[in-house]
């Protein structure tokens, strides 16, 4: 079958006393490349010197492409990256493969499953095959976030299952979620709520600057492009012209803020799932408070259960109090107005969410894009900006 890749195996150990056979060796195999994009297997390298690095250094030069190496053991990697290589070649380690017979399944979402490995450490594995560049970009994001003082737990590796999955694992002493918390011990509520407006709102008090994170203005601007078919023209523009009026902001977004993507670890407030992270104004994160304590659960009796292992009532709590204890300088009439506009931005989001099939329930899809549409026409109507500021 025919390939746009050639794979050459590099391996044992690759030093001074024949770095210059590899280098014949590995120029005669490119010649004959036909072509074909180069991409070298470490799995079987041991070890490789100086010298070995400078053959690799001629041969990119040489293809005048980017050269991949896969498959790149620990020691090795450090090799690499020591010497600077990881950040002129694209250089992806060997995952180290583990088993999840016996771990504790503490969480699921749309992505993934949450296991505890040990008491120490707990791996995220992905359903998609194509989750490394998820799991990377993730990481990314939580070195950014965590470089600007938001407490946030970063990946330290990244494995494989044995069925094929594949995870990024973290180190999260003794932790448990805001929302097992409130499961364990309903009577801290209303403490954990308070600590999840307070928390939002030190993120949201952080800025980064200008270019490093996407604005997620613009990730709500493509969610209308999406659904614009399902609303009126006359709403349709409102929505758009809302979201456009709202200006750059660099304040920092989570992006899918509710209690189960915060973990408790030390006694530390700590936020997960940072893939989604951008910038703007407070409401795009409080909008995911609704989608998940409110929005699934309006076609769908049970969700909440389901999903996030609470009742509906607790989830009317949740979502009612910590935007209270979010505005707590505010009247009950401004409260009112507030959450009728994060309900509105909530509902852009979630029609675009049913209708490109990430709300999973496809016997529901009619119904959920007819009542959606219906609020969201509703809401519009009634407001002509998106600024909480009241």
């Amino acid at each position: 079958m025919a390939t746009d890749k050639m794979v050459l195996k590099l391996e044992g150990r690759i030093d001074s006393g024949n770095a210059h056979e590899w280098e014949e060796k590995l120029i005669s195999l490119l010649k004959n490349s036909g072509g074909r994009k180069t991409v070298f297997d470490a799995s079987d390298l041991e070890y490789i010197s100086s010298a070995g690095l400078r053959v690799l250094m001629k041969i990119r030069k040489l293809i005048d492409d980017e050269l991949t190496i896969i498959e790149v053991s620990p020691d090795v990697y450090s090799i690499f990256e020591t010497t600077g290589f990881t950040e002129l070649f694209n250089i992806k380690k060997k995952l180290r493969v583990i088993s999840l017979d016996g771990c504790e399944k503490i969480g699921s979402g749309f992505y993934g499953t949450v296991y505890r490995i040990d008491q120490d450490t707990i791996v995220k594995m992905y359903d998609s095959p194509d989750a490394i560049p998820m799991i990377e970009n993730e990481k990314k994001m939580a070195k950014m976030a965590f470089v600007k003082g938001i407490p946030t737990a970063i990946s330290f590796d990244i494995v494989k299952s044995e069925d094929g999955r594949y995870g990024s694992v973290f180190e999260l002493l003794k932790s448990k979620s805001f929302n097992d918390i409130v499961l364990e011990q309903p009577e801290r509520l209303e403490e954990i709520e308070k600590k999840l407006a307070e928390l939002a709102k030190m993120v949201h008090g952080t800025e980064m600057e200008p270019g490093v994170l996407p604005l997620a203005r613009n990730t709500f601007l493509h969610y209308l492009d999406k659904i614009e078919s399902y609303l009126d023209k006359e709403t349709s523009d409102k929505c758009r012209g809302m979201l456009e009026a709202l200006p750059d902001d660099l304040h920092v977004i989570h992006g899918d803020y509710h209690m189960k993507n915060v973990m408790i670890s030390d006694d530390e407030p700590m936020l997960i799932d940072m893939d989604t992270l951008s910038t703007g104004q407070p409401i795009f994160d409080l909008q995911a408070l609704f989608v998940s304590y409110r929005a699934y659960a309006e076609d769908e009796p049970g969700n909440t259960e389901r999903f996030l292992g609470i009742t509906q009532d607790m989830a009317d709590h949740i979502w009612e109090h910590t935007i209270r204890y979010y505005f707590e300088d505010k009247n009950d009439n401004d409260i009112s107005v507030i959450m009728e506009k994060v309900k509105l931005l909530a509902y852009i989001r979630f029609l675009g969410m049913v209708t490109s099939g990430v709300a999973k329930r496809e016997d529901l899809t009619a119904i959920r894009i007819e009542h959606t549409v219906a609020h969201i026409k509703e809401l519009a109507a009634k407001y002509d900006d998106f600024d909480l500021a009241l």
